[in-house]
């Protein structure tokens, strides 16, 4: 009976609520396989200041080629095993002065929203 209320809804004048660049506090750092391809991403779950559930934070904005551009935090790694100089986790990591993932935890980071509207990290 509930659902067929449902159907005398009327639009509301109230929009999805999102969330604005801030600076949030990493509070954990997690490596997730994404996609049929089981490619591996940086995944951060970070306090927001106006949010009371943790956000997952996994892109980031950054100078590449003379332009600003956003990426995922993929684990591309060299011949060597180690994350690959001037991919977009190297870059993000070297902004806030980190040698490994896991010493995201813990730092106060920046974020602009993307293209989407999504909140990634800044670093530029």
């Amino acid at each position: 009976m509930e659902t067929q209320d449902e159907l005398k809804l009327e639009i509301g004048n109230e929009e999805a609520a999102t969330l604005k660049p801030a600076i949030v506090k990493i509070m954990d750092v997690k490596v997730e396989e994404v996609g049929t391809k089981k490619s591996r991403k940086v995944i951060c779950p970070s306090k927001h200041p106006d949010a009371e559930e943790l956000i997952n934070i996994s892109a980031v904005k950054f100078e590449s080629k003379r332009k600003l551009d956003t990426v995922g935090l993929w684990i591309n790694k060299d011949s060597k095993g180690l994350i690959r100089k001037g991919s977009a986790l190297a870059v993000f990591m070297q902004s806030q002065g980190c040698k490994t993932i896991d010493q995201l935890k813990g730092r106060d980071v920046m974020t602009i929203s993307d293209e989407k509207g999504y909140l990634c990290f800044k670093a530029y």
